[in-house]
């Protein structure tokens, strides 16, 4: 059973939000400059690897400020 966006109620409040957003945003920047770091020094492509949990920490941080829960 799916819920409209529109009756949804949010789970979390403001703040709860915006520190889930920040904290996805920063996770995000810190990935961007440790994969571009290890681009620029030539590291193997095998140590970008474990970036995805990164990448994956801030989608769950910005998706989940999205959508209030």
């Amino acid at each position: 059973m799916e819920i409209a966006p529109s009756n949804r109620i949010a789970n979390i409040g403001a703040g709860g939000r915006r520190k889930r957003l920040i904290f996805g945003i920063v996770a995000l920047a810190v990935g961007a400059v440790i994969a571009a770091l290890l681009i620029a020094i030539g590291a193997p492509r095998v140590w970008r690897l474990p970036l995805f949990l990164v990448f994956y920490v801030a989608a769950l941080g910005i998706f989940q400020a999205r959508d209030k829960t």
